[in-house]
């Protein structure tokens, strides 16, 4: 059975996430589920021949409903106008590449992030492509528009939270503003599969540009002033201590630490301020947009200062950018303000150092049709084409200004150095530091591999 998509609660955290992290269960400090008993991971893994010595944290730029090629990073000016579409290349940074006229604060940063013009798989279905990408292995038992269950793959924040536990309350990863969900239809891809709701990501609902815009669960229930949460505090401590004798079993002891994790979330100020934006300048949010994806993206960068190692924000509601009509018209309303969000996060993670710590990865499902459809009508768009597509990648190490692979003249095939999602996972994987051949176990108690694709070395400096 798939998983219900989650209601949203009135302060901008869905109704699983509230009862996840709000103040509930024994004494008000459940957390039941969310936290399990946790040793520490280790820090070190070796894969495709370098050493992730202190692992990465990861923005991953979800391009939902997938974004065309050809009309941002991989245009192709010299064919035919049935494929080249309406926009125009323009100069970057680098000299020698070209993206679309669309994205000029990008281009600007080129020498910054590379560009991957060879991602390739064989589905054009977007839920069955999202888990791809989203896990770094096709979905187990797949169908046209087979949605979301515990039988799905683990995503890349499952991964490391089930390799990299913390026990300092704050989360491994952090999905926002939107849950990827339509009518019946929940989207693969966006939770920890057979591994368990207990490796789930956190996921946040509401857009961060409104004005009252605040995630209520992680603060304190209204009445709980903080000497009398001390209070409750100290007369758990007091229980705890007096069952202590009585009750070593390990469901105990896990619940002891749900506890004491529940106390390091609500007394900590680090990961509540994370998510008050209003901390920020006017002009650093100005910079990043007054637009649903400037201010999540600059969410995402105050989540990666406070130490979570995930964090995914989805452009728009679920397939935002499946533009099957109008592409052009629509594309140059939702290009401009992705254009500035991401080269705003970019510009923060470099002035803030954190640039080399940070992979910003940022891609759709798939790409779009070669062939626009409509020629010569009022609406013309282009279909699913999940053959060729492309993906920026900055920072963590990335060698910035250059372009890995190449597709065809019309943007239908690699014509060199394919990638598929696997690959893309074996890297994510990597700088995580989680090795993708890890061993894993399905619900069943069947040793897997964690993931099959390669580390996609050609992207790192010095490789």
């Amino acid at each position: 059975m798939s998983p219900a998509p989650p209601e949203t609660a009135a302060r901008g955290i869905s109704r699983r996430g509230a009862i996840q992290i709000g103040c509930s269960g024994m004494l008000g400090l459940g957390l039941s589920g969310l936290f399990a008993a946790r040793s520490a991971a280790a820090a070190q893994t070796s894969v495709a021949g370098h050493r992730v010595r202190r692992p990465k944290q990861v923005v991953l730029v979800f391009l939902t409903g997938a974004a065309s090629h050809h009309d941002t990073f991989d245009m192709k000016p010299e064919a035919p106008a049935e494929v080249r579409g309406e926009f125009q290349p323009i100069a970057t940074s680098v000299p020698g590449i070209q993206i679309c006229e669309q994205l000029p604060q990008l281009a600007a940063r080129a020498h910054q992030y590379a560009l991957v013009r060879s991602m390739t798989h064989g589905d054009n279905n977007h839920l069955m492509s999202t888990h791809h990408v989203l896990t770094g292995h096709v979905q187990p038992g797949a169908f046209f528009d087979k949605v979301a269950s515990r039988d799905d793959w683990p995503c890349y924040a499952a991964a490391c939270d089930l390799f990299r536990p913390r026990n300092d309350g704050i989360p491994t990863a952090v999905n926002l503003p939107t849950f990827l969900t339509s009518g019946v239809l929940t989207w693969p891809g966006q939770h920890a599969g057979f591994l368990g709701s207990r490796h789930d990501p956190w996921q946040i609902v509401g857009d961060p540009n409104k004005p009252d815009f605040r995630v209520g669960s992680l603060q304190l229930a209204e009445g709980m002033e903080m000497p009398r949460f001390a209070n409750r505090q100290t007369l758990l401590d007091e229980l705890n201590r007096q069952q202590r004798g009585l009750c070593e079993t390990a469901e105990c002891r896990r619940l002891t630490d749900e506890q004491q994790l529940a106390v390091s979330v609500l007394t900590s100020n680090k990961l509540t301020q994370a998510f008050d934006l209003n901390l920020e300048s006017k002009d650093v949010r100005d910079r990043y947009g007054r637009h649903t994806y400037g201010q999540s993206l600059l969410l995402a960068r105050r989540l990666v200062q406070v130490g979570v190692p995930l964090v995914q924000v989805n452009m728009g509601a679920v397939q935002s950018w499946d533009h099957h009509t109008n592409i052009f018209p629509t594309l140059k309303r939702m290009l401009p303000p992705l254009d500035q969000g991401v080269a705003a996060l970019i510009d923060d993670l470099t002035s803030l150092g954190l640039l080399d710590e940070t992979l910003v990865l940022m891609l759709g499902e798939f790409g779009r049709t070669p062939k626009i459809n409509g020629v010569g009508g009022k609406a013309p768009g282009r279909d699913h084409w999940g053959p060729c597509f492309s993906a920026l990648f900055a920072g963590a190490g990335m060698h910035g200004g250059q372009v890995l692979g190449r597709s065809d003249k019309i943007g239908a095939y690699p014509v060199s150095s394919p990638f598929a999602p696997d690959d893309l996972g074996a890297t994510v994987l990597h700088l995580l530091g989680v090795d993708p051949a890890a061993e894993i176990h399905d619900r069943v108690g069947r040793p897997l591999q964690l993931n099959r694709g390669t580390v996609m070395q050609g992207l790192f400096s010095g490789a």
